[in-house]
């Protein structure tokens, strides 16, 4: 932690019971995003999506809510929450200019740190902040040569004021009151990849590799302070990149921790982005990423419901148990083991308990049981295990 490569996210106004750390040495962790939009605010819909997300073993949420009374949807979510909570601040200040004056553009940069510090003083454990999204870029010809330009929501607010205001991001020009408030909260900072790409066309270009040079130094100057902080990494990327994306990230930082959404490897498969990510995710841990966020099925179709949070959670954890194992991890590999053993014994109720979604593997062996309990309804008496333990039955 003293040189920060490790960052455990915790307020000091709050006392989550499920605490995680982040970063070398450490189990690959999850994220589920949950959050209303301006379409979908209903509330008790969020406290079910983080239902399914807690059911599921993500590490933590975060409330990327747009619509409604998002303080209020903040507030009803960290009370039911005993995971570490993280938000977007500039969600909110948008939103509210939006509401009020009706643009986005109309919030102030004081509006942009004021919400920081009110996500700081509800408890929250950690905080995107769009950090590196500098003027220099946003006005860059390079970004008007990109398939999709800018696709974070935090980064194309940023980017739609300064165009307005023809001034620098607030968060980039005023990071040292940010460290402020970051150090008076212990609240760590997880530095937002506002110019990832979102195509895989776009992936490595000019604005995400001076970008990423931007938080690098940044990150250097929060260490520094006694901030704790990390790095989020890029959203859509070619399979044979990720893993030089995850080593340039931790080259420039000196190791900090690297949280990032996806990777999604390929633009082909709405409906299916799930699985994208869970590829890209375990190369990305495996290379040595340090925190998954999930992707659902709806990403890029439409705001999840709990029942997508619950299959966002479980691909992004199998991407980062295979991670684990790769990485040699003895409590993974133990766990891996566990099931086989109980697997080649055909002790289903073993088999059950070990699985990394118990409740959907006991769904569909119920639903699909044969006549023969001790085997499955895939190979019936030609078990291979069955016909093994005949086998030994009749030796000598």
């Amino acid at each position: 932690m003293a040189d920060g490569r490790v960052t455990i996210p915790l307020n000091k106004n709050r006392r989550a019971t499920c605490v995680m750390g982040v970063g070398r040495g450490l189990r690959v962790k999850v994220n589920a995003n949950l959050g209303t939009s301006p379409d979908y605010a209903d509330v008790e819909m969020e406290l079910a999506k983080l239902a399914a997300a807690r059911q599921t073993g993500a590490d933590s949420i975060m409330d990327l809510s747009t619509g409604g009374d998002i303080p209020e949807i903040r507030r009803r979510l960290m009370d039911a929450c005993d995971l570490t909570v993280g938000t977007v601040p500039i969600y909110e200040a948008a939103a509210a200019a939006a509401r009020t004056g009706g643009d986005i553009a109309k919030m102030t940069a004081d509006d942009i740190l004021a919400s920081v510090r009110r996500h700081g003083q509800d408890g929250v454990d950690f905080v995107t902040v769009h950090c590196g999204v500098a003027r220099r870029i946003v006005e860059s010809e390079a970004l008007g040569r990109r398939v999709c330009g800018i696709v974070s929501r935090g980064g194309m607010f940023l980017a739609h004021w300064m165009r307005r205001h023809g001034q620098e991001n607030p968060l980039l020009e005023r990071f040292d009151e940010l460290l402020d408030m970051a150090r008076e909260f212990d609240v760590t900072l997880s530095l937002g990849d506002g110019l990832r790409p979102g195509a895989i066309a776009d992936a490595m270009d000019t604005c995400q590799v001076e970008e990423l040079m931007i938080l690098a130094e940044l990150a250097r100057r929060a260490v520094e302070a006694g901030v704790q902080v990390m790095i989020e990494g890029p959203g859509h990327v070619p399979l044979d990149q990720v893993e030089a994306q995850v080593r340039l990230q931790k080259d420039l930082t000196g190791g900090l921790p690297f949280y990032v959404l996806g990777p999604i490897v390929t633009d082909v498969a709405p409906g299916y982005d799930h699985i994208t990510s869970a590829i890209g995710g375990a190369v990305a841990a495996m290379a040595g990423a340090d925190f998954l966020c999930y992707v659902t099925p709806t990403e890029h179709l439409g705001l999840p419901r709990p029942e997508d949070v619950r299959e966002g959670v479980i691909a992004a954890r199998i991407a980062a148990h295979a991670a684990d194992v790769a990485r040699g991890r003895d409590e993974a590999r133990a766990w891996d083991r566990r099931l086989s053993q109980a697997r080649g014994r055909r002790d289903w109720e073993a088999q059950i308990a070990e699985a990394m979604d118990p409740v959907r593997a006991r769904q569909l062996r119920e639903a699909r049981r044969p006549e023969h309990s001790d085997v499955c309804s895939m190979c019936g008496d030609y078990c291979v295990f069955k016909l093994r333990d005949g086998e030994e039955t009749k030796q000598p």
